[in-house]
């Protein structure tokens, strides 16, 4: 398709050539060159290619041409072999016609365009990297070249070039407040892959995610957060409750694990709530397992009740002599029950205290998500933005920003 359009940017300046031709601008061409050189731009007019390309051929015959007739000698055997779907020939007169010094300086800049769209359609990507770089070094803006610029860049393994391309095109579209390209992101991820930068990869990830939060693209940087050096197993639910917001939950082992680790924390009521988007989903209650997931169901259901009956009970209790850790977990089981107001006091009182936890950064973590449930986007985001730590925290605390703050 970027072909496609240099081939018609091509055709738009033959005919513009006909026009000055026939009007007589330009250093003088001699008839002889210029009559078939006039006849091969009108039948290209129509799309004779072939027909145009022979007439060309007649020009290019003429002997002791001047500067300017061998330059318009090439580039128009350049345009008729491109309508003639000779991309070879065309890619070689038209670089011919660009590094002619007679080549008017504004025409120079589409030759180049048209050429290395033709060296990109016979796969020589070498050559086509080289003239499409030659003419957004001129000055050049056509999106289409600069594509054909950064796909012949990755075709011939110039990744580090290739990278630093993308990512300046990535750049300045987030200056302009405009979403990059999907393909471009995606390029950029595969180019970090194939390079074996993780970081780079996981860069351009939580951009895809960002600007296109698809299902695959939150499975992919999700795995990416726990296959790395150092990922904390404690974050597991933390991975879990962006799992279902992201909808990216896909096994029933993954429901069931994160039911579990709900019921462990002593979150009854996110448990029974997971347990039931696992049978909606079609995943828990069938197959072998079926009686498995029964008794964790009636299990998380009878958890719930006697979770109901204690917060009842401590309704009226002052939170003296309790550790922070304690009141921290006390108050998001307020928020899961919909008292969110009371729930995130605790909360922050009980990071405040900062006594019996194990990881402030995970109880900063589950605060944002505290904030999120309870509507608050924009004290989740500064709560997330709080998180640090090189265990897998700061990176989910970094999605966690991504998806709100594009939400």
């Amino acid at each position: 398709m970027p072909i496609r359009r240099v081939f018609f940017g091509l055709l738009l300046s033959a005919w513009i050539a006909a026009a000055a031709i026939a009007q007589e601008k330009g250093p003088a061409v001699r008839p002889e060159v210029g009559k078939p050189i006039q006849a091969a731009l009108e039948l290209l007019k129509g799309r004779r290619g072939k027909e145009a390309l022979a007439k060309a051929r007649e020009a290019q015959a003429v002997r002791d041409k001047s500067a300017y007739e061998n330059y318009l000698v090439e580039r128009v055997i350049g345009q008729a072999a491109a309508a003639a779907g000779e991309a070879g020939t065309a890619a070689r007169h038209l670089e011919a016609a660009a590094a002619s010094g007679a080549a008017p300086g504004g025409e120079r800049q589409q030759i180049l365009a048209a050429a290395a769209g033709q060296y990109y359609v016979i796969k020589e990507y070498g050559k086509a990297s080289e003239l499409a770089g030659r003419y957004l070094r001129e000055g050049g803006t056509d999106k289409a070249v600069r594509t054909i610029y950064v796909q012949s860049l990755y075709l011939t393994n110039n990744f580090a070039a290739a990278a630093k391309a993308i990512a300046a095109d990535i750049e300045h579209e987030e200056r302009a407040s405009r979403a990059p390209a999907e393909e471009q992101l995606q390029l950029l991820a595969n180019i970090y892959s194939q390079q074996k930068d993780a970081a780079g990869y996981a860069r351009a990830m939580e951009k895809l995610v960002a600007y296109y939060p698809k299902r695959e693209y939150w499975q992919s940087v999700l795995y990416g957060i726990t296959a790395r050096p150092g990922y904390s197993d404690r974050l597991a639910i933390e991975i879990a409750r962006l799992k279902l917001e992201t909808g990216t939950m896909r096994t029933v082992e993954e429901y069931v694990e994160a039911a579990q680790l709900s019921l462990q924390e002593g979150f009854p009521k996110e448990a029974a709530k997971i347990i039931d988007q696992g049978y909606a989903a079609g995943l828990l209650g069938t197959g072998p397992e079926a009686a498995r997931h029964k008794r964790l169901k009636d299990l998380a259901e009878k958890s719930l009740a006697e979770d109901l009956k204690a917060i009842s009970a401590d309704a009226g209790q002052s939170p003296a002599g309790k550790d922070g850790k304690t009141l921290f977990n006390e108050g998001f089981n307020y928020v899961l029950h919909g008292k969110p107001e009371k729930g995130l006091e605790m909360m922050e009182q009980g990071i405040r205290l900062a006594s019996g936890f194990r990881r402030l950064d995970h109880a900063k973590l589950q605060l944002g998500y505290a904030y999120h449930l309870a509507g608050q986007k924009q004290k989740a985001i500064q709560a997330y933005r709080k998180v640090q730590g090189d265990d897998g925290a700061f990176s989910l605390a970094r999605l966690w920003t991504l998806r709100l703050s594009h939400s």
